[in-house]
């Protein structure tokens, strides 16, 4: 399946990637996407002959929980509306907690890092396989960006990629911004990496702009594509032609010509590839034996399947609650990591809530960030976005803030308008609380 070139698709420039010169195919946020239609944008493009891929952030295939039925079900249905030749998403974990751990459910609204154990690719290849029997088109899972290493992980990055792909047959979207991320945070070689993965199981390729802080890169999508990124294409490319090439921008915008400067260097390093030594042939990497894999789990009993999810929840939980909720750090990890990861994760929140609900930091004003960031610190993330947006107004109302009496009337409106006839407080949210706790929930 040849895809081309692309760019991911985006409704604050969905005018500039309509009149971009050259654009084969684009890709659009699965989630952002409502079931039963499609912006007029995307609907304009499908019928210019464009592709458009659905690109899933949610689904959490890494995580310990097999995935959730009605999330697979919005995903075919993106599929089936968009009539799209493949879906794809991440190989992470985006929740941790529940049942399996006795304690909340906790959202990192971030994309976290599987750990490279055995006991976690059983999970996931699972986990792809479930997946794999609900969607009406083939699924390819990208490689994510990551701050923080596991401890005892047990293969590399490419064997694990390698592994998933022999046992499940899942495609894969290799970010090779992503792979600069972890050469720089985790010390990873991206030409290691694509040594050992299988390139013939590549069904695209993201290429996207980050930046570097006090020795750690951080994967943006705000700011433009790099030299090192576009090295790690260059490598890409003398292995394999990719089938598609997209350009990712999440943030911070620029003018339509910069995006096509962008796509004419992707474009001009694809060619200084094909002008160069031909591809090497694509052969299944041969994993060390320090990575052999062990003895397969039995079906029920101790060790089985059960079992190793259990495992794999506690240790998601433990490192999701140190970085959302002040636990303590789980042994083996590096505690400066956490704290850089941490603040990221809270930096986030804060920018995700002032997109979902603008009137936020309309209405506090300068005090928006530091009073969010104050409230994520003692509330973590249990549902989405923008439950978190109303649940942070709640928290200032009932704290009686903001202290400007318009500012907290204007709040309390916008509250009301979302989320019940009469404003929040102290006693209705302790009678909350009540209900939930008699509720067993």
């Amino acid at each position: 399946m040849k895809l081309g070139i692309g760019i991911g698709w985006r409704p604050e420039i969905a005018d500039e990637v309509e009149a971009l010169p050259g654009i084969d195919w684009v890709e659009a946020v699965a989630e952002n996407l409502c079931a039963d239609h499609l912006p007029a944008s995307l609907t304009r493009l499908r019928e210019r002959g464009v592709t458009v891929v659905p690109h899933g952030v949610s689904l959490g295939l890494g995580g310990a929980e097999r995935p959730d039925p009605g999330r697979l079900t919005a995903l075919a249905e993106r599929a089936a509306l968009l009539g799209t030749p493949l879906v794809t998403e991440h190989i992470a974990f985006v929740r941790a907690g529940g049942a399996r751990t006795a304690s909340p459910v906790l959202e990192a609204g971030h994309l976290l890092p599987v750990p490279r154990t055995w006991a976690a690719l059983d999970v996931l290849c699972e986990n792809v396989r479930i997946a794999q029997d609900s969607l009406p088109v083939p699924l390819a899972l990208e490689n994510i960006a990551a701050l923080i290493c596991w401890p005892d992980e047990e293969l590399t990055e490419g064997q694990f990629l390698a592994e998933l792909v022999e046992r499940t047959g899942v495609g894969l979207l290799i970010d090779v911004a992503n792979l600069h991320t972890n050469h720089v945070n985790r010390g990873e070689d991206p030409a290691t990496a694509l040594d050992e993965l299988p390139v013939e199981a590549i069904a695209y390729v993201h290429v996207a702009g980050g930046v570097e802080k006090d020795g750690v890169w951080h994967d943006t999508h705000a700011h433009p594509v790099t030299a090192p990124v576009l090295d790690v294409l260059a490598e890409l490319r003398s292995r394999v032609s990719p089938p598609g090439v997209l350009l990712e921008r999440d943030d911070d915008f620029p003018p339509a010509a910069e995006l096509a400067g962008e796509l004419d260097a992707i474009r001009a390093t694809l060619d200084a590839g094909r002008a160069g030594a031909a591809p090497r042939s694509a052969e299944p990497p041969t994993a060390p034996a320090t990575a052999t894999a062990p003895a397969p789990l039995p079906a029920s009993g101790p060790a089985g399947p059960d079992a190793v999810r259990d495992r794999v929840a506690v240790a998601q939980a433990s490192l999701l609650s140190a970085l959302v909720a002040g636990a303590p750090v789980p042994e083996g990890f590096d505690h400066h990591r956490l704290g850089v990861q941490s603040r990221a994760l809270a930096a986030k929140r804060a920018d995700v809530v002032a997109k979902v609900a603008p009137e936020l930091p309309e209405i506090l004003g300068p005090d928006y960030r530091d009073a969010f960031l104050a409230y994520a610190r003692a509330r973590p993330m249990s549902a989405g976005y923008r439950r978190d947006a109303l649940d942070f107004a709640e928290q200032l109302l009932v704290a009686g803030r903001p202290a400007d009496n318009s500012a907290r009337r204007r709040l309390t409106y916008w509250w009301q308008d979302r989320a019940a006839p009469r404003p929040p407080r102290r006693t209705t949210r302790l009678a909350r609380a009540a209900r939930s706790v008699l509720a067993g929930r």
